[in-house]
């Protein structure tokens, strides 16, 4: 039979009608979709899987069918019949391990969960649905029979996203907790709704001049405090702010004002709770038996078994959903050093080596070469990255290479080195001016985005700003030095919320952020600076053509240690298109700072972190410089400089 859709009918059936019969004369899984399923190479499993609402023969119903190959029985259980297990039961489809039935009377907006009686243990559970498009709000667990209607806007968007997400175009990302971005304060402490988020974090994204926007995981979670990071709906956004149309409704908004948006997705692991996947059919159907592979002990968690086919089948149409579904434009794929590697985060004797002897996740592997492969297959403008803290190698080259195919990775060492550096006081930062450079040693072996995430500023490890040395003055001036130098560096960037104003406090999910700190000028004045950052960034190829090609970064010096100075130059395809970049980490006034330069001609400050605008002390160069024929640094021509303390200045050539 073909189903028809009816939303109109769809939404009362679940409230006027009462369901009578299962049929199982109807299935949405053809023989080639069990077969793939059980391969591995089902991506789009969310549109057989889980709960379904139909018109068959004029009836108004659901299809359910949920994969429990070790359950002695199955059946749906809700409100529409009183949680009786024995009301509606499922059936298996031949040796899938897949149970399914169609129920009539039940339509959108029905609560519901599998009861599942395993053939193991006498063990009965009842389980949320893993394919469940919507969940009842935590603490509450059980599934919501949903539908993802919707009407996009965002056809301009989408037609053009490729070239907002390639490698040589600028991409800024603001990393956004949706639930502590913004509270609404007089109505007790609420979170805004997605729809209430779609326009404010529009109207301030634009002010700020970022291209991207990347999201905490939104999936369904039980714990607020794991910030999403313990997904148990996969395929379900969390119904705290709002129902999946909402979120819809934010993606599509932020995309209608040209911004993009990235979603933070977990494959490593999962919560044990019990109406999640784990011990699913009373064995272990997702996660590996042994807890010396199945157990996270940092985070004492599941880890799925990625040598099960179906599970692949799973988590690869997980990704392919929020994509397809929701028309993200990325995915940050977390913890991936944890997939990596078997002994990761264990002690010698408490892991189990590969059939090889090595420490090396071989089916992990292989799940993120086949994971990024299908997502450029079938979405080639979205793009994947690695949150991968190891020197593992090629992560973001192709496969066909021997890389793992992520189109960027996140440059871990960069953040530690830099930030080690950067709370130091400025007295001791000559004997460690390596942690500065040594990033250029190994910068494009990856296409890297540089970040200051979310991690760095929770934990008992203190905001940004209050890990800076210095008085208050100096605090501000080294942060703005900080972004100045991100921004500099060749690379993507992201930042997390909050940072771009100097918020005092280490972030704190069930708070919104200090927005009260922006009536004091020098937070005002740090928050326009990456605002101005950004918009000459975007405005500038030498600071985003070249960031994966060594073509695009020179070093003019990078050995003045006795003054804690680097200089630089980023360049663009067209070769009189440079930047000259010098950052002084000292509070100490340079004048006459005399660098070469690979051009003559006028030369002019174009940005300047010390301006009174940003809360600086004004020093700087506010006339245009003619370089004059010495030869300095390896070049024909120098520039006598003004270096404000604590400051980075970008010059421009031609101006």
């Amino acid at each position: 039979m073909t189903p028809r859709r009816n939303r109109k009918s769809e939404q009362s059936a679940g409230k006027t009608q009462t369901a009578a019969t299962v049929r199982y004369d109807f299935t949405l899984l053809s023989d080639d979709d069990l077969y793939l399923f059980n391969e591995g190479t089902h991506y789009r499993l969310y549109d057989k899987l889980g709960a379904h609402p139909l018109t068959i023969d004029n009836i108004h119903g659901t299809y359910f069918a949920v994969w429990a190959p070790n359950a002695r029985e199955v059946s749906v259980i809700g409100d529409f019949n009183g949680w009786n297990s024995s009301s509606h039961p499922l059936q298996p489809r031949g040796k899938s391990g897949i149970w399914e039935g169609f129920i009539a009377g039940v339509g959108t907006g029905v609560i519901y969960k599998y009861h599942i009686a395993s053939r193991y243990h006498n063990y009965h559970v009842e389980k949320a649905d893993p394919f469940a498009f919507f969940s009842e709000t935590p603490p509450k667990t059980a599934s919501v029979v949903n539908v993802l209607d919707y009407e996009w806007g965002d056809q301009a968007w989408m037609k053009a996203r490729r070239d907002r997400n390639a490698l040589d175009v600028p991409i800024s990302i603001y990393e956004v907790h949706l639930g502590s971005w913004r509270r609404v304060i007089e109505d007790d402490n609420r979170y805004l709704t997605y729809r209430e988020m779609a326009v404010q974090l529009v109207e301030y994204v634009q002010k700020m001049g970022y291209t991207h926007v990347e999201f905490l995981p939104v999936m369904e979670h039980p714990f607020y405090g794991s910030w999403g990071y313990q997904t148990t709906g996969y395929f379900a956004p969390t119904s705290r702010y709002g129902t999946p149309q909402d979120f819809m409704y934010l993606i599509d908004y932020l995309h209608r004002h040209e911004i993009g948006v990235i979603l933070d997705w977990v494959p490593s692991h999962f919560p044990n709770d019990q109406h999640a996947l784990s011990f699913f059919d009373g064995t272990h159907l997702y996660e590996h038996k042994d807890p010396r592979q199945g157990i996270h002990p940092d985070w004492n968690s599941c880890i799925f078994n990625y040598s099960r086919s179906e599970v692949i089948s799973f988590l690869t149409s997980s990704a392919l959903f929020w994509l397809d579904k929701y028309h993200a434009d990325g995915i940050r794929v977390d913890a991936v050093a944890s997939m990596l590697y078997l002994d990761y985060g264990r002690k010698e004797g408490k892991w189990i080596p590969n059939k090889f002897g090595g420490r090396e996740n071989l089916e992990a592997i292989a799940f993120l070469k086949q994971l990024n492969e299908v997502v450029y297959r079938e979405f080639p403008d979205a793009q994947t990255i690695a949150e991968e803290s190891t020197a593992w190698p090629m992560v973001s080259r192709p496969t066909y290479l021997g890389g793992l195919g992520f189109g960027m990775k996140w440059d871990m060492g960069w953040m530690h080195d830099t930030l080690e550096y950067m709370c130091k006081d400025p007295v001791y930062r000559k004997y460690h001016q390596n942690h500065l450079t040594f990033r250029m040693i190994y910068a494009f072996y990856e296409n890297f985005t540089l970040p200051l995430s979310h991690d760095e500023v929770v934990y008992g490890k203190g905001s940004l700003l209050g890990k800076m040395p210095g008085d208050e003055w100096q605090k501000f001036a080294n942060l703005r030095l900080l972004y100045g130098y991100m921004y500099a560096q060749s690379g993507k960037k992201l930042l997390f919320m909050g940072g771009e104003f100097g918020q005092w406090k280490e972030w704190a999910h069930e708070e919104s952020l200090e927005w009260y700190l922006l009536q004091y000028p020098p937070h005002s004045g740090l928050q326009q600076w990456v605002a101005d950052l950004n918009e000459f960034y975007r405005s500038q190829p030498a600071l985003y053509q070249l960031d994966f090609e060594g073509a695009g970064f020179e070093w003019i010096d990078c050995n003045d240690i006795e003054h804690s100075v680097v200089s630089l130059v980023r360049k663009g395809r067209s070769s009189d298109d440079l930047i000259v970049v010098v950052c002084n980490f000292t509070p100490e006034t340079l004048y006459k700072y005399r660098i070469g330069v690979p051009l003559p001609g006028l030369w002019r400050e174009v940005l300047n972190s010390d301006d009174k605008g940003y809360y600086g002390s004004g020093q700087g160069n506010r006339r245009a410089l003619r370089s004059a024929k010495k030869p300095m640094h390896g070049r024909p021509y120098s520039l006598p400089l003004t270096l404000p303390p604590l400051a980075v200045i970008f010059l421009k050539n031609k101006v």
